[in-house]
């Protein structure tokens, strides 16, 4: 994407808007508008817009092919430059990044039984509303459909871009049919090697994780699981009521500990989530799938509720990410309890 060609540049407003192409893993288009006074414009595809490079393209068969995603640019490491802040990009997946960051772990809007025999569905953002922000602006509010064979959502997002970056995030789910598993709030991340288990094989860097454990913060106490890459998939629940956090973090923070120029583990963010209101009873689930190697990600935490809603019946529910390294949200000293097994 040329970056002249961002929505508001030349508007003197804080937050830009750039976007991404159709292809390679994303296939499937969004469409996408933005939100002025006077109502819903819808940004329609360009391909002038892109740099193709040397490539010969027929940009007469481009036109209405529609976007893969977009990005949201914002001044958080120095004011002369607008930095990535947080990315919508296949699927129902975002993620986004403070002071001082480098992406690692993403979020989901929802995630259909996950570890499930069945097989896993996976809802998709399919069309999104960006309202524009005033010149003054310190957040930015999106709004997206979620879609999927048996889930429909609203989802409000109010991004707060920082040394903490903060997502408030307001969904209104419908289910079509029943599900096994309606998992809320889902974090995905990568755990290859670490500190409590090394590399099978000859690798020069001591670690190699996004997130190193899954923090939960239970009305009672706060529990800390180490991440594993298991020989075979490892699902584990930890029942709790009204839990006012849970989060997969990055806590081992000295380059040293990873000695990797290039993906800079040690600056990677923990994803931090903080319920809104009362979630009732329910689970964590933590999955960690067995991988060969560190580009995909193979693990999962996320909330299920006790009570699942009937088709057709709204559910309503709400929350906060907090992307985190130089401020992460931690026990007090003497309150942790190290598991290696789940309970519930």
């Amino acid at each position: 994407f040329r970056p002249d060609r961002a929505l508001w540049r030349g508007n003197k407003l804080p937050f830009e808007v750039m976007f991404f192409h159709r292809g390679f893993f994303y296939e499937e288009p969004v469409t996408i508008h933005e939100l002025i006074p006077e109502g819903a414009r819808e940004i329609a595809f360009d391909s002038d817009a892109f740099d193709y490079g040397k490539n010969k393209v027929d940009r007469d068969e481009m036109r209405g092919m529609g976007f893969a995603g977009f990005r949201v640019h914002f001044p958080i490491n120095t004011p002369a430059y607008r930095d990535e802040v947080l990315v919508f990009l296949g699927a129902s997946y975002f993620r986004a990044l403070g002071r001082g960051q480098r992406y690692g772990l993403s979020a989901r809007g929802l995630a259909i039984d996950t570890a499930e025999s069945s097989g896993e569905e996976f809802p998709r953002f399919v069309e999104y509303w960006i309202e524009r922000p005033r010149p003054t602006a310190k957040e930015l509010t999106i709004y997206a459909l979620l879609d999927s064979p048996r889930a429909a959502g609203a989802y409000r997002f109010v991004l707060r871009p920082g040394v903490t970056t903060v997502l408030d995030v307001d969904a209104k789910l419908f289910l079509r049919r029943n599900v096994a598993k309606l998992a809320l709030a889902p974090l995905t991340s990568m755990y290859l090697f670490g500190s409590n288990q090394r590399s099978p094989r000859e690798d020069y860097r001591p670690q190699v994780h996004d997130s190193d454990g899954l923090s939960i913060h239970s009305a009672k106490e706060w529990l800390w699981r180490p991440l594993v890459n298991p020989k075979r998939l490892l699902v584990t629940s930890f029942t709790v009521t009204d839990p006012p956090g849970f989060g997969l973090m990055q806590r081992e923070r000295a380059f040293g500990s990873y000695q990797d120029l290039e993906s800079r583990y040690d600056a990677r963010p923990s994803a931090w989530v903080e319920p809104k209101g009362a979630w009732g009873r329910g689970r964590i689930e933590l999955v960690q799938i067995p991988v060969p190697d560190e580009t995909n990600d193979n693990i999962v935490a996320y909330w299920i509720p006790d009570r699942q809603p009937k088709p057709r019946e709204a559910f309503v529910y709400s929350y906060r990410v907090h992307w985190q390294k130089e401020r992460e949200t931690r026990p007090p000293l003497g309150w942790v309890r190290e598991t290696r097994r789940g309970r519930g």
